[in-house]
C-alpha cells in the first residue's frame, strides 16, 4: 500500500501500459483517473478496475480538453498527487518519406501533449501545495536514432530533455519529475509497429517482432507488467530524492 491515500491521473490509460499502471496504483492504495480520448473504453477500464478508478475524457492535443480533464479529476478525486504522461503514438518512415502531417501529429501528441498536461497538473500541485510526482513515458528510442524511426525517436528524446528541465524547475515546489524509458514492449500496438517494418524492411508479418524480442539481452520483449514496479516506485515517497531522471526498463537493451 505504498500509494495509500494518493490520487493519480494517467493519460492514455484505457488500454496497454497506462491500464496496467492504473491497476497497479489501485492495488497500492491509490485512486486513479483513467484519462483517454476513447471515453467508452476508458469507462469500461474504470469499471473493470472497480471503485478505485474513474474515467475522464481527454484529448492531449486540445488545451481545453486537458484543462477539463484536470478539473474533472480534481472534482472526482479531490486532488491530483501523481501524474503519468503515457499518451503517445508511434510512426515510422525513411527520412526522405517523412511528411509534415505525420511529424506534426507525433509531436503534438508525444511532446506538446506531455508538456501541456504536465503544466496543467503542475499548476494544480503548486496552488494546492504539498508537492507531487510526475512521471513521463520516454523510450529507448529517445536514447538513440533509428534509421526508420526518426520522428518517433526525436519525440522521445524531447521527453527525456523535457523531464530534465521540468524536474529541475518544479522540485522547488516539491514536485518530482522523472521518466521511464521502456524498451520493446509487447501489446496490441506492436501489430502496427510490425506493419511499419514489414513495409519498409520487406519482412513477413510478425518477423520484426520476433527479431526484436530475440535481441533483448533478457531474452524476450517486455510486457506492461514489467514496467509497473518502476511506475510505483517513482510515484511513492521512496523516490522523494529522485529528480529529473529517466530510468531504462528494457531488459538490458540500453545502458546509460
Amino acid at each position: 500500500m505504498r500509494l495509500s491515500g494518493k490520487t493519480a491521473l494517467i493519460t492514455g490509460a484505457a488500454r496497454g501500459i497506462g491500464c496496467s499502471f492504473a491497476e497497479a496504483y489501485v492495488r497500492e492504495g491509490a485512486r486513479v483517473a483513467i484519462a483517454d480520448i476513447d471515453i467508452v473504453r476508458a469507462r469500461q477500464t474504470a469499471a473493470e478496475i472497480g471503485d478505485g478508478a474513474v474515467a475522464v475524457e481527454m484529448d492531449v492535443t486540445r488545451q481545453e480538453s486537458i484543462d477539463s480533464a484536470v478539473t474533472q479529476t480534481v472534482e472526482a478525486l479531490g486532488r491530483i498527487d501523481i501524474l503519468v504522461n503515457n499518451a503517445a503514438i508511434f510512426t515510422a518512415a525513411p527520412i526522405i518519406e517523412i511528411n509534415r502531417a505525420d511529424y506534426t501529429r507525433a509531436f503534438e501528441i508525444n511532446v506538446a501533449g506531455t508538456l501541456f498536461t504536465l503544466q496543467a497538473v503542475a499548476k494544480h500541485m503548486v496552488e494546492r501545495g504539498g508537492g507531487g510526482k510526475i512521471i513521463n513515458m520516454a523510450s529507448q528510442a529517445g536514447r538513440r536514432g533509428e534509421a526508420l524511426v526518426g520522428v518517433y525517436c526525436a519525440s522521445k528524446a524531447a521527453i527525456i530533455s523535457l523531464t530534465q528541465s521540468a524536474g529541475l524547475n518544479l522540485i522547488a515546489h516539491g514536485i518530482n519529475v522523472n521518466a521511464i524509458a521502456p524498451g520493446v514492449v509487447d501489446g496490441e500496438h506492436w501489430d502496427g509497429v510490425d506493419a511499419f517494418f514489414a513495409k519498409y524492411e520487406n519482412k513477413a508479418p510478425g518477423q520484426k517482432k520476433r527479431e526484436v524480442g530475440e535481441a533483448v539481452p533478457y531474452g524476450r520483449m517486455g510486457t506492461a507488467a514489467d514496467l509497473t514496479g518502476m511506475a510505483i516506485f517513482l510515484a511513492s515517497a521512496e523516490a522523494d530524492y529522485v529528480v529529473a531522471q529517466t530510468y531504462n526498463v528494457d531488459g538490458g537493451n540500453w545502458m546509460s
